[in-house]
């Protein structure tokens, strides 16, 4: 019962802001996602994510560990996407993207942060990255055919992970007024994405919810067991571990479904993962933390706030 109201206490929060996201619709009050997106995705989260990384005390090679392994399980649930959605007989550029890579920004950080305090959200920077570089380039390249190396290039996030992790890696600090003038300006990040998925998803229609919450509740399962080979193979410590798997079980982000508005594949069923998928999530991520506890009886939850 203990780690039962323990995860609760650390889940409860992210999806009471999405929940405020939800309401804010529900009562027609105006909320421009667009504007709020760029804002966080252009300055809020890079900030977040730079000062993280620049503070953090995880060893440089417990980094570079746990960025091989994201890679690692990425890769597997990848073709594992593939192969599923192929069996099934579904559209290759509609389903595979959305079902490889999750909402590792909008939930997995600030679980991150809820759960394990600064060590956990300096390691989920680094799958977050990791998720972003192969969300604009081959998940792009899946949904369109074409991935752009320019526009990875040019995304605030990976400028800001490359430079905080040259910070590490030198162990250089930014003046004190500019790193509290940075760090306030990323404790914007993590609100602002909660509120803006619950605005989304309270936006989004949907069709085919039978097929959308059975492909969800496969996802879990195939990300989960990725995540855990990858933490085990590259034997990364507990909490990098934890968050590895965490970041990797998110559920589809709303992105997902804006890529497939743009490139013209089929958005309904997208639209039916991402309802689908974070409604599964309230039962799914604290399931998940609970299980990474009880096969890692050491593991702490430390709580970030």
């Amino acid at each position: 019962m203990n780690i039962v109201l323990t995860v609760l206490n650390i889940t409860a929060p992210v999806f009471l802001l999405a929940a405020i996201g939800i309401v804010w619709v529900k009562l027609g009050f105006e909320y421009r996602v667009q504007f709020v997106t760029r804002l966080a995705m252009t300055l809020a989260v890079p900030c977040l994510i730079f000062v993280a990384l620049m503070r953090t005390e995880v060893a440089p090679e417990a980094l570079a560990a746990l960025s091989l392994a994201s890679l690692a399980a990425y890769a597997v649930v990848m073709i594992a996407s593939f192969l599923l959605v192929k069996a099934l007989g579904l559209d290759v550029p509609t389903f595979v993207a959305p079902l490889a890579f999750g909402n590792t920004g909008n939930l997995g950080l600030p679980l991150a942060l809820f759960a394990f305090g600064a060590e956990g959200l300096g390691y989920a920077v680094v799958v977050f990255a990791v998720m972003a570089i192969l969300s604009f380039t081959i998940g792009i390249w899946m949904v369109s055919d074409g991935g752009s190396l320019k526009r990875v290039v040019q995304e605030p996030l990976v400028a800001a992970t490359l430079l905080g992790a040259l910070f590490l890696w030198q162990g250089w600090q930014t003046p004190v007024f500019l790193t509290n003038a940075l760090e306030l300006i990323g404790q914007m990040a993590i609100p602002l994405m909660l509120i803006t998925l619950g605005v989304a998803v309270a936006r989004l229609e949907t069709k085919a919810m039978g097929q959308a919450l059975v492909l969800s509740l496969v996802k879990v399962l195939i990300c989960v067991a990725a995540a855990y080979g990858a933490a085990v193979l590259f034997d990364l410590e507990p909490v990098a571990a934890a968050v590895l798997i965490v970041q990797v079980a998110t559920p589809v982000a709303v992105t997902s479904y804006l890529l497939a508005e743009k490139y013209g594949t089929d958005a309904q069923p997208v639209a039916g993962l991402v309802v689908a998928s974070t409604l599964l999530s309230v039962v799914a991520l604290p399931l998940i933390l609970a299980l990474c506890q009880l096969l890692e009886p050491s593991l702490s939850f430390t709580g970030g706030f």
